[in-house]
């Protein structure tokens, strides 16, 4: 998914949107749905890239870490999802050197 936000530390991220990348991976068992063949109790993309987009919003985020912890739990609340895994990429990072981008990871489960 990506979105334009405002995310960093620095004077000028507070002002000036930047992209940002996010993939996000969810975890739920499939056995109900193989058995059933119902697409009811699947998950719904839309759905998942709504909750991502309502939490990226248009709100300024000092952290990537933090904004991947809000997706996270937002993600684990949704009926089934067990784990999740969330990948925060900036690709226009203020840094000294030469990179592709700035990449923050977390997984988070139900259980921990």
């Amino acid at each position: 998914m990506r979105f334009h936000t405002l995310v960093g530390l620095l004077p000028h991220e507070e002002k000036f949107p930047q992209p940002l990348e996010l993939d996000v991976s969810v975890y739920l068992s499939l056995k109900q749905v193989g058995a059933s063949d119902s697409p009811r109790m699947l998950l719904d993309y839309r759905t998942l890239y709504k909750l991502v987009a309502d939490t990226v919003g248009t709100s300024h985020h000092k952290l990537l870490e933090a904004l991947c912890e809000r997706i996270a739990q937002a993600a684990l609340a949704l009926e089934g999802v067990t784990r999740v895994r969330v990948a925060a990429r900036k690709p226009h990072a203020p840094v000294p050197g030469p990179l592709d981008a700035v990449e923050v990871v977390i997984e988070r489960s139900r259980d921990g």
